[in-house]
């Protein structure tokens, strides 16, 4: 039987008896590297070539090789991969395709990734389960600044054994030491990232040469073709042996009789009998019994989904981890990591987002981005935000204390999402290299005077009254207004301003987006103090996102933050224009100006909306005065 051919079993010829099947060990791999380096062509191949390919699959291949393809009219092997329409008509991989096959000794799941620059984020999905890679090369282009993008992803991501499949030889003319230097160049790449395990292969994915089987083209390569390097190459199988986690999915209660923890068992191996601590809690007990559908187990290991019982009533939900009493994960609420920036708009530091790690939701913030890694060099440079596609690393501050792993120990809970809280879409993925330490040494101090005792002294209820609006919306006359007011009545208050906090405590700011953000991060906090004083505090600033006003209220207490919208349309705006801002704006001589080129997003459920246009200065800061009244803050 040639190489890479399917046994015959029970099921008839080429096809295997299920239960062998199963019995095979199972590889996971990516195939990347650069646009047109071969990629589908070189998945497409393995499996025309060993039978693999459905009669019905090959008849449409063979439709659209006719309408698509770039073979004369012969069967383009890259179009068994390419399933969207976008991608047979541009020849390029858009989306990741995944493909399971199998041979005479191991079964496959192959993630044929996309190689354009700006589908890296698809590419990064693809190797995030794989436990080995297949990277690309054009033979006659050799390693690009792409192929260095994909290698870097690829370590980031744990993968460790990576096989360099230099295409195209039969168009470099089978030439040994056009090979051997492609090679040598991206062995001395793959030591600068770690990576342990790097085998060399010439191949022509479109003659077939070296893929199932050594090619007479190139007597000068004695090693093995592809397809017996990808059965042979050592799959991580320590899993199992390490330390057990299990994020928990939910807690199964179907009777008053029964409590397990349902969830699927991220590595190691857990039996009855087995100490398990609950993180972040640090609360323990043993497992008493490990059920499933078909029965209790006397073992579970990684991959299984399982619900384990245990002998004591602890306190344990969705989100938390259940782990090994001697091997626990550490837990901390500040974090270090390499993220990957996989939305297209970029990230701000200081904005508050979902992370995922494992079940568990919490909101983070970048709080320091390090630096940006320059795909072509691997070298560190300093950045203010991430673009889309780009990596970078970071420090986050959590909302509260998660329990995880380095990601190169265990991808399962050293792997996060960050998720947009208004939209809901996953904007970034992480990888944890450890926890900080620099809050270990700090506790909140609590005083014998607080809020409470201090607002009663001034007899008010403090509170943040935060005014926002376009510029010139009048925010900064009305704040002005309802202080002079509360003075007038003798009320305790301050009144911070957007271009005076500018000129002092926010001069380091521009006005990007993510200066914006900071802008608002620092007076929001400000504010936080000053209601803790008693005051009454008013805030105008134009504070143009929606979330960054969201992070402001929830930094104090239910009912302490009143968000007032100066609802001016932008055309009186411009009309009133007291600085020259807008006319300097529409000539060029302002960028990132609010309402001409950077976005203002108006409040959804404001307190008070106040119009400037139809009311003078003196009625809407009376309108304030009153809700302040009838609210109970005066």
């Amino acid at each position: 039987m040639a190489r890479g051919q399917p046994d015959a079993g029970a099921g008839g010829p080429g096809v295997l008896a299920a239960a062998e099947e199963e019995e095979k060990e199972l590889l996971r791999f990516v195939a990347c590297g650069d646009v047109d380096d071969g990629k589908s062509t070189l998945i497409g191949r393995l499996l025309h070539d060993s039978g693999l390919v459905p009669d019905d699959r090959l008849a449409a291949a063979a439709a659209d090789s006719r309408k698509f393809g770039t073979r004369g009219g012969g069967l383009d092997l890259s179009l068994l991969l390419d399933g969207l329409q976008a991608e047979r008509e541009q020849r390029i991989t858009i989306d990741v395709a995944y493909r399971s096959f199998a041979t005479g000794r191991r079964r496959f799941i192959v993630a044929d990734a996309p190689g354009h620059e700006q589908y890296t984020r698809n590419m990064a999905t693809g190797a995030s389960t794989s436990e080995a890679a297949v990277v690309l090369v054009d033979a006659r282009r050799g390693v690009t600044v792409q192929t260095r993008r994909h290698t870097f992803i690829v370590s980031l991501l744990g993968i460790r054994r990576v096989i360099l499949a230099v295409n195209k030889m039969d168009l470099a003319g089978w030439n040994r030491e056009r090979f051997e230097a492609i090679a040598d160049a991206y062995r001395g790449l793959a030591r600068r990232l770690e990576i342990a395990y790097v085998d060399c292969i010439p191949i022509s994915a479109l003659t077939g040469a070296n893929v199932l089987a050594p090619s007479g083209e190139m007597p000068w390569y004695r090693g093995s073709a592809l397809l017996e390097r990808l059965e042979t190459i050592e799959v991580s199988s320590d899993l199992a042996a390490g330390a057990f986690r299990m994020p928990v999915q939910w807690v199964n209660r179907p009777d008053p009789d029964f409590r397990g923890f349902a969830g699927a068992i991220a590595s190691g191996t857990v039996r009855p009998g087995d100490r398990l601590r609950a993180c972040p809690s640090g609360r323990e007990s043993t497992v008493e019994r490990i059920v499933t559908h078909d029965g209790d187990l006397d073992a579970a290991l990684a991959g299984q989904s399982v619900t384990l019982v245990l002998t004591d009533e602890i306190d344990v939900g969705r989100g938390d981890l259940l782990a090994g009493a001697e091997n626990a994960p550490a837990a901390s609420d500040q974090l270090s990591a390499h993220l990957l920036w996989m939305h297209e708009d970029p990230l701000l530091p200081e904005r508050q987002y979902w992370l995922k790690i494992g079940t568990r939701l919490t909101t983070a913030q970048v709080t320091d981005l390090r630096y940006r890694i320059d795909p072509g060099t691997l070298e560190h440079a300093a950045a203010r935000t991430l673009a889309l596609n780009e990596v970078g690393g970071c420090n986050l501050a959590l909302a509260e204390a998660v329990a995880f792993d380095p990601y190169r120990e265990v991808r399962e809970t050293g792997g996060f999402i960050l998720i947009d809280r208004f939209t809901n879409a996953t904007v970034g993925a992480g990888m944890i290299d450890f926890g900080l330490r620099r809050a270990d040494n700090l506790s909140l101090q609590n005083f014998e005077v607080g809020k409470a005792q201090r607002a009663r002294q001034k007899d008010q209820r403090p509170c943040v009254l935060w005014f926002t609006g376009r510029p010139a919306s009048g925010k900064s006359t009305t704040a002005n207004r309802v202080e002079r007011k509360l003075a007038a009545l003798g009320r305790h208050s301050y009144l911070l301003d957007g271009d005076n906090v500018r000129l002092g405590l926010n001069r380091d700011l521009g006005f990007t987006d993510a200066d914006r953000v900071e802008n608002i991060r620092r007076v929001a906090e400000v504010a936080k103090l000053f209601v803790d004083a008693g005051l009454i505090v008013l805030v105008s600033f134009i504070s143009p996102f929606r979330d960054e006003r969201r992070m402001a209220r929830a930094l104090v207490e239910e009912g302490e933050f009143v968000e007032i919208f100066v609802d001016t349309p932008l055309e009186e705006c411009e009309r009133r224009d007291p600085k020259g801002l807008y006319r300097k704006a529409r000539s060029g001589e302002i960028r990132n100006f609010t309402g001409i080129d950077s976005a203002y997003e108006p409040p959804e459920d404001p307190e008070l909306v106040l119009n400037t246009v139809e009311r003078s200065v003196d009625e809407v800061s009376d309108e304030v005065i009153a809700w302040l009244r009838d609210g109970g803050y005066l």
